[in-house]
Protein backbone atom coordinates (compact mmCIF):
# COMPACT_ATOMS: atom_id res chain seq x y z
CA UNK A 1 0.00 0.00 0.00
CA UNK A 2 2.94 2.68 0.41
CA UNK A 3 4.45 1.91 -2.90
CA UNK A 4 1.24 2.34 -4.52
CA UNK A 5 1.17 6.03 -2.05
CA UNK A 6 3.97 6.91 -3.00
CA UNK A 7 3.53 6.42 -6.56
CA UNK A 8 0.27 8.10 -6.57
CA UNK A 9 1.80 11.36 -5.21
CA UNK A 10 4.58 11.29 -8.11
CA UNK A 11 1.60 10.86 -10.50
CA UNK A 12 0.31 13.63 -9.11
CA UNK A 13 3.90 15.74 -9.11
CA UNK A 14 3.69 14.91 -12.39
CA UNK A 15 0.44 16.14 -13.35
CA UNK A 16 0.93 19.44 -11.91
CA UNK A 17 4.15 20.18 -13.11
CA UNK A 18 2.45 19.53 -16.92
CA UNK A 19 -0.45 21.83 -16.34
CA UNK A 20 2.19 24.38 -14.89
CA UNK A 21 4.20 23.87 -18.28
CA UNK A 22 1.01 23.73 -20.64
CA UNK A 23 0.00 27.33 -18.86
CA UNK A 24 3.04 29.19 -19.71
CA UNK A 25 2.67 28.92 -23.57
CA UNK A 26 -0.51 30.30 -22.87
CA UNK A 27 0.68 33.43 -20.97
CA UNK A 28 3.34 34.10 -23.59
CA UNK A 29 0.65 33.91 -26.24
CA UNK A 30 -1.05 36.16 -24.16
CA UNK A 31 1.71 38.65 -24.41
CA UNK A 32 2.24 38.22 -27.95
CA UNK A 33 -1.27 39.07 -28.40
CA UNK A 34 -0.73 42.21 -26.45
CA UNK A 35 2.23 43.44 -28.10
CA UNK A 36 0.51 42.68 -31.69
CA UNK A 37 -2.62 44.81 -30.53
CA UNK A 38 0.17 47.84 -29.59
CA UNK A 39 1.30 47.43 -32.64
CA UNK A 40 -2.21 47.87 -34.34
CA UNK A 41 -2.85 50.96 -32.32
CA UNK A 42 0.44 52.92 -33.33
CA UNK A 43 -0.40 52.19 -36.69
CA UNK A 44 -1.55 55.37 -38.26
CA UNK A 45 -1.46 54.69 -42.07
CA UNK A 46 -5.26 54.91 -43.20
CA UNK A 47 -7.63 52.45 -41.33
CA UNK A 48 -6.62 50.07 -38.62
CA UNK A 49 -5.05 47.17 -40.25
CA UNK A 50 -6.27 43.23 -38.93
CA UNK A 51 -4.13 41.52 -35.91
CA UNK A 52 -3.27 38.98 -38.24
CA UNK A 53 -1.82 41.36 -41.10
CA UNK A 54 0.19 43.64 -38.78
CA UNK A 55 1.49 40.33 -36.99
CA UNK A 56 2.64 39.17 -40.23
CA UNK A 57 4.39 42.31 -40.90
CA UNK A 58 6.06 42.83 -37.15
CA UNK A 59 6.92 39.04 -37.90
CA UNK A 60 8.77 39.47 -41.07
CA UNK A 61 10.40 42.80 -39.83
CA UNK A 62 11.68 41.46 -36.15
CA UNK A 63 13.11 38.11 -37.79
CA UNK A 64 15.15 40.45 -40.53
CA UNK A 65 13.97 37.82 -42.94
CA UNK A 66 14.92 40.76 -45.57
CA UNK A 67 18.42 40.79 -44.98
CA UNK A 68 18.90 43.98 -46.89
CA UNK A 69 22.09 45.28 -47.05
CA UNK A 70 21.72 49.32 -48.61
CA UNK A 71 22.09 51.46 -45.65
CA UNK A 72 18.32 53.38 -46.01
CA UNK A 73 15.36 51.27 -47.72
CA UNK A 74 11.97 52.58 -47.45
CA UNK A 75 9.14 50.22 -49.62
CA UNK A 76 5.44 51.69 -49.75
CA UNK A 77 2.38 50.45 -51.05
CA UNK A 78 1.25 54.02 -52.82
CA UNK A 79 -2.44 52.64 -52.86
CA UNK A 80 -2.96 53.20 -49.50
CA UNK A 81 0.05 54.86 -48.20
CA UNK A 82 1.24 51.90 -45.89
CA UNK A 83 4.87 51.72 -45.54
CA UNK A 84 5.32 47.86 -46.03
CA UNK A 85 9.20 48.15 -44.54
CA UNK A 86 11.93 51.13 -43.56
CA UNK A 87 15.13 51.18 -42.69
CA UNK A 88 17.28 54.50 -41.65
CA UNK A 89 14.61 55.94 -43.77
CA UNK A 90 15.22 59.40 -42.05
CA UNK A 91 19.02 59.55 -42.97
CA UNK A 92 19.84 62.29 -45.13
CA UNK A 93 22.03 60.43 -47.86
CA UNK A 94 24.07 62.07 -51.10
CA UNK A 95 21.48 60.61 -54.08
CA UNK A 96 23.92 60.85 -57.07
CA UNK A 97 21.94 60.24 -59.96
CA UNK A 98 18.47 59.93 -58.57
CA UNK A 99 18.92 63.37 -59.32
CA UNK A 100 18.12 63.10 -62.84
CA UNK A 101 14.82 62.25 -61.98
CA UNK A 102 13.94 66.11 -60.57
CA UNK A 103 15.92 67.12 -63.83
CA UNK A 104 13.24 65.12 -65.97
CA UNK A 105 10.64 66.97 -63.96
CA UNK A 106 11.90 70.33 -64.11
CA UNK A 107 12.32 70.06 -68.12
CA UNK A 108 9.04 68.83 -68.90
CA UNK A 109 7.20 71.36 -66.35
CA UNK A 110 8.47 74.16 -68.33
CA UNK A 111 7.04 72.63 -71.52
CA UNK A 112 9.88 72.97 -73.60
CA UNK A 113 9.89 71.92 -77.18
CA UNK A 114 11.14 68.45 -77.18
CA UNK A 115 12.32 68.25 -80.66
CA UNK A 116 14.50 71.03 -80.49
CA UNK A 117 17.73 70.14 -80.89
CA UNK A 118 20.28 70.94 -78.09
CA UNK A 119 24.20 70.92 -78.12
CA UNK A 120 26.55 69.28 -75.78
CA UNK A 121 29.52 72.13 -75.00
CA UNK A 122 32.39 72.42 -72.37
CA UNK A 123 29.82 73.59 -70.22
CA UNK A 124 28.81 70.26 -69.97
CA UNK A 125 32.06 68.24 -69.57
CA UNK A 126 32.50 67.13 -65.75
CA UNK A 127 35.32 68.58 -64.11
CA UNK A 128 34.59 66.82 -60.64
CA UNK A 129 34.57 62.97 -60.69
CA UNK A 130 36.09 63.15 -64.40
CA UNK A 131 33.55 60.80 -65.38
CA UNK A 132 33.48 59.16 -69.14
CA UNK A 133 30.58 59.99 -71.62
CA UNK A 134 30.30 59.17 -75.33
CA UNK A 135 28.65 62.43 -76.29
CA UNK A 136 31.81 64.46 -77.20
CA UNK A 137 31.23 68.62 -77.34
CA UNK A 138 29.78 69.60 -80.12
CA UNK A 139 27.03 66.18 -80.12
CA UNK A 140 23.53 67.65 -81.42
CA UNK A 141 21.06 65.44 -80.18
CA UNK A 142 16.78 66.78 -80.06
CA UNK A 143 15.97 67.60 -76.25
CA UNK A 144 13.76 64.58 -75.72
CA UNK A 145 16.93 62.18 -76.35
CA UNK A 146 18.58 64.01 -74.09
CA UNK A 147 16.29 63.54 -71.69
CA UNK A 148 15.96 59.39 -72.72
CA UNK A 149 20.04 59.33 -72.30
CA UNK A 150 19.90 61.15 -68.99
CA UNK A 151 16.89 59.28 -67.33
CA UNK A 152 17.83 55.60 -69.35
CA UNK A 153 21.64 55.45 -69.66
CA UNK A 154 22.27 58.19 -66.90
CA UNK A 155 24.60 60.74 -69.38
CA UNK A 156 25.54 63.65 -67.64
CA UNK A 157 26.73 65.55 -70.09
CA UNK A 158 22.95 65.40 -71.62
CA UNK A 159 21.42 66.28 -67.72
CA UNK A 160 23.96 69.07 -67.93
CA UNK A 161 22.73 70.33 -71.37
CA UNK A 162 19.24 70.06 -70.48
CA UNK A 163 19.62 72.72 -67.44
CA UNK A 164 21.76 75.45 -69.86
CA UNK A 165 19.39 75.02 -72.62
CA UNK A 166 16.35 76.24 -69.63
CA UNK A 167 15.29 79.82 -69.59
CA UNK A 168 17.62 81.49 -67.35
CA UNK A 169 20.88 78.42 -67.66
CA UNK A 170 21.82 76.53 -65.22
CA UNK A 171 21.27 78.58 -62.23
CA UNK A 172 17.50 79.30 -62.68
CA UNK A 173 17.08 75.32 -63.13
CA UNK A 174 18.62 74.65 -59.81
CA UNK A 175 16.42 77.16 -58.35
CA UNK A 176 13.52 75.60 -60.29
CA UNK A 177 14.67 72.36 -58.97
CA UNK A 178 14.84 73.44 -54.73
CA UNK A 179 11.07 74.58 -55.75
CA UNK A 180 9.75 71.67 -57.42
CA UNK A 181 11.71 69.70 -54.49
CA UNK A 182 9.75 71.64 -51.62
CA UNK A 183 6.29 71.99 -54.13
CA UNK A 184 5.94 68.59 -53.52
CA UNK A 185 7.06 68.03 -50.03
CA UNK A 186 10.00 66.96 -49.60
CA UNK A 187 12.06 68.47 -46.78
CA UNK A 188 15.08 66.47 -46.22
CA UNK A 189 16.17 67.37 -50.36
CA UNK A 190 18.50 69.65 -51.47
CA UNK A 191 19.33 70.51 -55.10
CA UNK A 192 22.89 71.75 -56.29
CA UNK A 193 23.77 70.58 -59.25
CA UNK A 194 21.30 69.02 -62.38
CA UNK A 195 23.41 65.39 -63.04
CA UNK A 196 23.92 64.30 -59.10
CA UNK A 197 27.71 63.81 -59.36
CA UNK A 198 28.23 66.56 -56.35
CA UNK A 199 27.86 64.69 -52.79
CA UNK A 200 25.30 68.26 -51.90
CA UNK A 201 22.53 66.49 -53.86
CA UNK A 202 20.67 64.98 -50.59
CA UNK A 203 17.84 63.50 -49.64
CA UNK A 204 16.15 60.74 -47.40
CA UNK A 205 14.22 57.11 -48.65
CA UNK A 206 11.25 58.89 -47.80
CA UNK A 207 11.68 61.93 -48.83
CA UNK A 208 12.36 59.94 -52.75
CA UNK A 209 9.38 57.92 -52.58
CA UNK A 210 7.39 61.43 -53.20
CA UNK A 211 9.79 62.01 -55.79
CA UNK A 212 9.27 58.62 -57.23
CA UNK A 213 5.30 59.51 -56.84
CA UNK A 214 5.54 62.47 -58.53
CA UNK A 215 7.77 61.32 -61.49
CA UNK A 216 5.38 58.48 -62.09
CA UNK A 217 2.56 61.59 -63.19
CA UNK A 218 5.08 62.02 -66.03
CA UNK A 219 4.11 59.57 -68.97
CA UNK A 220 7.49 60.06 -70.84
CA UNK A 221 9.47 59.71 -67.91
CA UNK A 222 7.77 56.25 -67.31
CA UNK A 223 8.83 55.27 -71.16
CA UNK A 224 12.30 56.64 -71.23
CA UNK A 225 12.90 55.06 -67.78
CA UNK A 226 11.87 51.47 -68.63
CA UNK A 227 13.37 51.76 -71.99
CA UNK A 228 16.16 48.69 -72.14
CA UNK A 229 18.33 49.96 -75.16
CA UNK A 230 18.08 52.58 -77.62
CA UNK A 231 20.55 52.87 -80.67
CA UNK A 232 21.14 56.40 -82.05
CA UNK A 233 23.40 58.16 -84.97
CA UNK A 234 25.82 60.29 -82.68
CA UNK A 235 28.23 62.38 -84.89
CA UNK A 236 27.29 59.77 -88.38
CA UNK A 237 28.38 56.72 -85.63
CA UNK A 238 25.07 54.36 -84.53
CA UNK A 239 25.60 53.30 -80.90
CA UNK A 240 23.75 51.93 -78.59
CA UNK A 241 22.80 53.32 -75.23
CA UNK A 242 21.43 50.63 -72.42
CA UNK A 243 19.59 51.50 -69.40
CA UNK A 244 22.09 51.18 -65.96
CA UNK A 245 18.91 48.85 -64.36
CA UNK A 246 19.45 45.44 -65.18
CA UNK A 247 16.16 44.63 -64.42
CA UNK A 248 14.84 46.89 -67.01
CA UNK A 249 16.92 45.26 -69.65
CA UNK A 250 16.18 42.01 -68.11
CA UNK A 251 13.22 39.55 -70.35
CA UNK A 252 13.29 37.24 -67.55
CA UNK A 253 13.41 39.43 -64.82
CA UNK A 254 9.91 38.98 -63.69
CA UNK A 255 9.42 42.58 -62.71
CA UNK A 256 6.38 45.13 -64.00
CA UNK A 257 8.55 48.74 -63.23
CA UNK A 258 7.04 51.60 -64.11
CA UNK A 259 9.73 54.08 -62.93
CA UNK A 260 13.24 53.66 -62.69
CA UNK A 261 16.42 55.05 -61.68
CA UNK A 262 20.10 54.09 -60.53
CA UNK A 263 22.86 56.50 -59.60
CA UNK A 264 26.34 56.02 -58.29
CA UNK A 265 28.99 58.27 -56.62
CA UNK A 266 31.58 57.11 -54.24
CA UNK A 267 30.13 59.29 -51.14
CA UNK A 268 26.25 58.12 -52.15
CA UNK A 269 26.99 54.18 -53.24
CA UNK A 270 25.15 52.40 -55.54
CA UNK A 271 21.02 53.68 -55.34
CA UNK A 272 18.21 52.42 -56.69
CA UNK A 273 14.39 53.44 -57.13
CA UNK A 274 11.64 52.14 -58.67
CA UNK A 275 8.00 52.15 -58.73
CA UNK A 276 6.75 48.78 -59.78
CA UNK A 277 3.34 46.75 -59.85
CA UNK A 278 2.69 44.02 -57.60
CA UNK A 279 -1.06 42.25 -57.63
CA UNK A 280 -2.08 45.67 -59.55
CA UNK A 281 -0.55 47.54 -57.20
CA UNK A 282 1.64 50.26 -57.14
CA UNK A 283 4.28 49.99 -54.75
CA UNK A 284 8.08 52.10 -54.49
CA UNK A 285 11.06 50.78 -53.80
CA UNK A 286 13.91 53.16 -52.30
CA UNK A 287 17.64 51.96 -51.94
CA UNK A 288 19.95 54.14 -51.14
CA UNK A 289 23.95 53.69 -50.25
CA UNK A 290 24.59 49.85 -51.28
CA UNK A 291 27.40 48.33 -51.36
CA UNK A 292 28.94 46.06 -54.29
CA UNK A 293 28.21 45.82 -57.62
CA UNK A 294 24.70 43.71 -58.01
CA UNK A 295 23.68 44.47 -53.75
CA UNK A 296 21.15 47.07 -54.80
CA UNK A 297 19.81 44.59 -57.16
CA UNK A 298 19.90 41.50 -54.83
CA UNK A 299 18.33 43.74 -52.26
CA UNK A 300 15.44 44.30 -54.96
CA UNK A 301 14.45 41.13 -56.00
CA UNK A 302 14.85 40.13 -52.35
CA UNK A 303 12.10 42.86 -51.49
CA UNK A 304 9.91 41.70 -54.45
CA UNK A 305 10.31 37.91 -53.58
CA UNK A 306 8.98 39.39 -49.87
CA UNK A 307 6.33 41.26 -50.94
CA UNK A 308 5.05 38.52 -53.33
CA UNK A 309 5.32 36.31 -50.29
CA UNK A 310 2.97 38.34 -48.01
CA UNK A 311 -0.03 38.01 -49.97
CA UNK A 312 -0.88 41.86 -49.81
CA UNK A 313 -4.81 42.84 -49.30
CA UNK A 314 -7.10 42.80 -52.70
CA UNK A 315 -6.45 45.75 -55.17
CA UNK A 316 -7.90 48.80 -54.60
CA UNK A 317 -7.84 51.60 -57.10
CA UNK A 318 -4.91 54.07 -56.98
CA UNK A 319 -5.71 57.75 -55.97
CA UNK A 320 -2.85 58.79 -56.67
CA UNK A 321 -0.71 56.82 -59.33
CA UNK A 322 -3.16 55.37 -62.09
CA UNK A 323 -1.35 54.21 -65.16
CA UNK A 324 -2.73 57.24 -67.04
CA UNK A 325 -1.64 60.52 -68.05
CA UNK A 326 -0.44 62.76 -65.73
CA UNK A 327 -2.76 64.84 -63.67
Amino acid sequence: MRIKLTTLLAICVALTLGALDVAKPAAAAGTRKQVVKHKAVKHKAGKAKPVKQVAKRVEAHDSDNLLLKSSAVLVQDQSSGEVLFEKNSDAVLPIASITKLMTAMVVLDAQLPLSETLTIGHEDLDTLKGTHSRLKVGTQLSREDMLLLALMSSENRAASALSRHYPGGERAFIQAMNYKAAAIGLKDTRFSDPTGLTAANVSSARDLTKMVAAAAHYPLIRELTTTGERTMVVEGRAITFRNTNMLVRSQTSGWEIAVSKTGYIREAGKCLVMQAWFNNRPVVIVLLDSWGRLTRIGDANRIKRWIENASMPNPRPSAALGRGAAG
